[in-house]
């Protein structure tokens, strides 16, 4: 009745094969966003139009419910929040209890919404669903939970079960009219249609046909879907949650596909990677006919900025000013004069204890000690030292220092004995192989610094790669070095009348420490005597060191907080460092808290990862105490995800003596030393802060708050307060130094008199670091002292703390969005912890394609994983990633264990992974590529002009102010008419040529003493040449030359000199 009602009937009309297969090629090019739905309703509704009879009365509010009846089960599911967490571990430093189950709830979310698992690509079509209607005959797939899915497969073979599906078909369309017949009736008055419900009745009739065939099976084979279908569908609800398919082209078999170049392959290529292929093969000089750009960037799509970003609203900041130094009554004027003052006056004071890989205490250095060995070593070293009876060194000069981690003692003489020499010390890691990781950088280093002699032990030069020859051999990048042992037999004791000099600290370069940048150059950073003398007095102040202390030592003493605590501030405040090696602590992780425990220690300096390690093996260690602690300096707490660690070493240990004021992160760069630590209650630090935030708002650069039960937030702790003497800023990242506003993330810029001096012998990137001078809004700079900047992105929140969201090395910049490279690899650990990654060994970095960041992500995985299980942990990673982080995933790789570059501590060295990646030497055993989630700024194709000649175009362009890209002359003509002789534009190519075709042609005469002048043709223009003059022969010669008219001679330096004469 509802059909009479409408006012015709409609009548299944078979569809021939060639319009089936317009309608998928429609589908598909609106699931890969190719065309708009506006477009494809048009086009649609006219392939349609012979077939389907126009039907009144539909109600056009229906069309949408006939084309995707799931869809709004699929929108709650998605909107429903996931409070259910789970309580995976896992065996990594990047360990957050609480983002793991936001992941595992996010990847809930994906399995709510019936969305299909990635996994990889095979050669056989994709197959989709109808979800309402079940055609009678037919039977639907059952559903795999360990594989992709799809909901109801029809699996009859292509266009062999028209006859079972027209009936079925016909009970659709007429079930759809008759309902939309009274949905249209009912909703005007009198029952009267609209004039607008023809084309709605139309479109509703063409939807189900149209999905129909589209979701019709076109082959027998069953296949997974797109790998990344699941990222981007769920960003388009009023699209069907099922894969489009490409139609068969008539001719093909219909297992056999089209690229855009009309190469038949046997795989589903998306158009829009293809439409990246083609544009990467295109050659970089388009044809002169071709419609160019000035600039290639104008090719690209234009990244506009979402207009509901959240943006930065609060005051701008001011410069934030520490507490001022203290006077100290008898405060050495330099390091050296505190080293002399304890080396004389308590000789026997420890100074420095050394254990093995057994935990056995080794040796202990006194404070005498260390002084007569470093008067030794510098007087061996000024005077000794000699090539072709002059010193080798001379103050000034720059020395290396190869130490393994398991020497302290031996660095420490050598580091003070530098300092005494007035020579600059460079310490350096021991270089293993000749293809270490990141070797030929430092080697570049020690050239640039113009290093000639390397400072090292017995043991370590005979574990040193040796030559034919039996010396070191020379690596591979670094300079020819001298190799001096140091040991006590090879030193030379100082003669009576000599003695060093110790000066005041100065402005001279007292060492040179290195650093490895984010794109993997090592630059060398210096730091005058004043500098450490002023950073060892601020670090004294803020940790409240005193004398005769006990420090363990868990990080590497040749850099960063390990030296500045270790060697440096504790000689100035004679304390007695205990130095755990990282060998010890593979073995034994409690090492360090039983050191602790047995010296009373009152000060432990260790990492984040140090105390994960200890949570693992706590377990087989139940008598040791941490009362004696004061102060517990984790000295990555810069890193957000610390905090776990903290929290969890904290809930595990405080029973055991540990107070919670004791843990005391702190943020440190290698260009501005220490800039903020948080100080224990005793020494008037405020209560430690906790903040948790939006991550969404942290990729545009926004502070604001949230709550745990969200997932995708960061949870960040303090790094207590600046250091005393200091200044800080916060300002923007990119471009002048602006300041930025109370609740806005930027770089953290230092003022003081304990950071670095610059970039040894790198002028220009030392202004942009180390003389950085910010300004407020309107442009006025906000002192007249320059600022260095620290590469750590944070903000200063409550009670003055600093807070740390990430470093400038692990920022990738992605569609204007800032994602930290910490924070991606805790979410991708988060996913099947313990279960598929070897040792939560993951790197993730950002390559540049197309003039923005892409993300890679490259992973260990575990011997036993199978290629499935590889595959299924990818796919779940991107969808965690997605989800967490609103971002794609460019490339994701997994290697074999063991098989990425390591760190000298054993961590992955991320610059060496990425070089290897680009330079395709990685050797990945899986791979999953996924540009087209992520490359969303595609080139604009080429527009063709109509048929213009060259002229015409060089004119446009020069009307339109544009420079000319090219243009290209008439061809030379030849002088023959020889096909052959065309080929050769070049003399030396016209040469060679003729000695192949004509070798008895004469090209050159030399003639005897007569004076005959004779020419040869050369083919290539004429030459004369006559015989060279001699004394008696000149005046015959001269006029010879004249008549002849020449503008050159060609002679020798006789010839030369003849004619000059008289």
């Amino acid at each position: 009745m509802a059909a009479e009602r409408g006012g015709c009937s409609l009548e299944a009309v078979p569809l021939p094969p060639e319009v089936r297969e317009s309608l998928a090629e429609l589908e598909l090019e609106l699931s890969e966003g190719d065309i708009t739905q506006k477009g494809y309703e048009k086009k649609r509704a006219k392939l349609l139009a012979r077939y389907i009879p126009l039907i009144q009365g539909v109600d056009p509010s229906l069309q949408t419910e006939n084309r995707v009846p799931g869809s709004s089960q699929a929108t709650a599911a998605v909107s429903k929040q996931q409070k259910s967490r789970s309580t995976n571990s896992r065996d990594e430093r990047f360990r957050s209890d609480v983002h793991t189950e936001a992941v595992q709830a996010a990847l809930a979310k994906y399995k709510e919404r019936k969305m299909p698992m990635p996994s990889k690509r095979r050669s056989v079509l994709v197959h989709s669903s109808v979800e309402t209607y079940t055609p009678p005959d037919t039977s639907s797939a059952s559903e795999d939970e360990g594989s992709l899915r799809r909901q109801g497969r029809i699996t009859s073979t292509p266009f062999q079960s028209h006859s079972n599906v027209e009936p079925w078909l016909n009970r659709v369309i007429q079930g759809s009219s008759t309902s939309s017949s009274a949905s249209s009736t009912s909703s005007h008055p009198g029952g009267k249609p609209a004039a607008a419900s023809n084309t709605a009745t139309a479109t509703t009739a063409a939807t189900v046909l149209a999905d129909l065939m589209a979701h019709t099976q076109l082959d027998n084979h069953s296949a997974p879907p797109d790998v990344t279908t699941g990222l981007v569908e769920h960003l388009h609800h009023e699209r069907p949650q099922v894969a489009s398919v490409r139609g068969v082209p008539r001719g093909y078999n219909s297992s056999i596909l089209e690229t855009a170049d009309g190469v038949p392959v046997n795989s589903r290529v998306s158009s829009k990677i293809q439409q990246l292929l083609n544009t990467l093969k295109r050659p970089k000089r388009p044809p002169l006919k071709e419609f160019f750009v000035d600039d290639f960037e104008e090719l690209l799509e234009v990244q506009r900025p979402d207009p509901n970003q959240p943006k930065p609203e609060g005051n701008q900041m001011n410069v934030l000013k520490g507490e001022p130094l203290g006077v100290v009554t008898n405060w050495p004027p330099s390091l050296l004069a505190a080293l002399q003052r304890w080396g004389t006056t308590q000789p026997k004071a420890p100074c420095l204890t050394a254990l093995d890989t057994t935990g056995k205490a080794i040796y202990t250095l006194t404070y005498g000690k260390l002084w007569s060995r470093s008067l030794k070593l510098a007087y061996t070293l000024l005077n000794k030292l000699t090539t072709k009876n002059e010193p080798l060194l001379k103050p000034g000069d720059r020395v290396a220092l190869v130490f393994p981690n398991s020497d302290p003692v031996m660095f420490m003489v050598a580091f003070y004995g530098c300092l005494l020499a007035e020579v600059i010390p460079v310490p350096i890691e021991v270089p293993l192989t000749r293809k270490d990781a990141g070797s030929q950088q430092i080697g570049f280093l020690l050239g640039s610094c113009g290093v000639t002699l390397a400072l090292t032990t017995d043991a370590c030069q005979k574990g040193l790669p040796k030559a034919q020859t039996g010396e070191v051999v020379t690596f591979k990048g670094w300079p020819r070095l001298i190799w001096f042992v140091i040991d006590g037999k090879h030193l030379a004791k100082p003669t009576k009348d000599w003695h060093p000099q110790v000066r005041d600290a100065s402005a001279e370069i007292a060492y040179i420490e290195y650093k490895t940048s984010k794109e993997g150059s090592t630059v060398g950073i210096t730091i005058s005597h004043a500098s450490m003398l002023a950073h060892c007095h601020a670090l004294t102040q803020a940790c409240g060191y005193s004398e005769a202390e006990t420090l363990t030592n868990v990080l590497d003493f040749k850099r960063d907080a390990g030296l500045w605590h270790g060697v440096l501030t504790s000689v100035m405040n004679r304390m007695h460092v205990i130095s755990i090696p990282y060998a010890l602590m593979k073995v034994n992780p409690l090492s360090w808290i039983q050191k602790v425990c047995s010296y009373k220690a009152r000060v432990a300096l260790v990492k984040s990862r140090d105390m994960h390690w200890s949570l693992l093996a706590q377990r087989d260690q139940r008598d040791v105490s941490l009362s004696s602690l004061r102060m517990l300096i984790v000295a990555d707490g810069a890193n957000p995800w610390s905090i776990s660690s903290c929290d969890a070493f904290l809930n595990v240990f405080q029973s055991r003596g540990l107070r919670p004021e004791v843990i005391c992160p702190c943020a440190s760069s290698s260009e501005a030393l220490t800039v903020a630590i948080r100080r224990p209650p005793e020494l008037g630090g405020p209560p430690p802060g906790k903040a948790v935030l939006s991550m969404n708002c942290l990729s545009f650069g926004v502070i604001r708050v949230d709550t745990e039960e969200k997932l995708s937030v960061l949870t960040v702790q303090d790094v207590g307060q600046i250091m005393p003497g200091a200044n800080v800023c916060v300002v923007k990242v990119d471009g002048t130094p602006y300041l930025c506003k109370a609740d806005e993330v930027g770089e953290i810029c230092v003022n003081s008199g304990a950071t670095g001096m610059a970039y040894f012998g790198l002028l220009g990137i030392t202004r942009n670091v180390f003389e950085a001078i910010p300004v407020t809004a309107s442009g006025v700079p906000v002192s007249d002292q320059p600022f260095t900047r620290t590469g750590l992105l944070g903000f200063v929140g409550p009670d003055y703390l600093v807070f740390v969201v990430g470093k400038l090395d692990g920022l990738m910049t992605v569609s204007g969005r800032r994602h930290n490279a910490d924070d991606v690899v805790a979410t991708a650990l988060a996913v099947e912890p313990m279960k598929f990654v070897y040792r939560g060994r993951i790197a993730v970095f950002s390559v540049t394609v197309l003039h923005d960041d892409r993300i890679v992500l490259v992973a260990e995985q575990r011997p036993d994983a199978s290629e499935e299980d590889s595959f299924q942990w990818m796919s779940r990673v991107l969808q965690a990633i997605d989800s967490i982080h609103q971002v794609g995933v460019y490339c994701l790789a997994l290697v074999p264990a063991n098989t990425l570059p390591k760190a000298p501590l054993g961590g992955i060295h991320i610059s060496e992974t990425k070089q290897r990646f680009l330079e395709g030497a990685l050797h990945p055993c899986n791979v999953l590529m996924c540009p087209h989630t992520c490359v969303t700024n595609l080139p604009k194709p080429r527009q063709k002009q109509p048929d213009v000649g060259p002229a015409s175009m060089i004119v446009g362009n020069l009307v339109a102010g544009k420079r000319i890209a090219q243009a290209s002359g008439r061809d030379v003509t030849q002088l023959e008419d020889n096909d052959q002789a065309r080929k050769f534009l070049y003399l030396a190519d016209v040469l060679q040529w003729r000695a192949q075709t004509t070798p008895d042609h004469p090209l050159f005469l030399l003639l005897n003493s007569k004076p005959v002048f004779l020419e040869s043709d050369c083919n290539l223009g004429k030459m004369d040449t006559s015989q060279p003059p001699n004394r008696l022969k000149v005046k015959a010669s001269l006029p010879r030359l004249d008549s002849k008219k020449m503008f050159s001679v060609f002679t020798s330096k006789t010839g030369l000199s003849l004619l000059e004469s008289p």
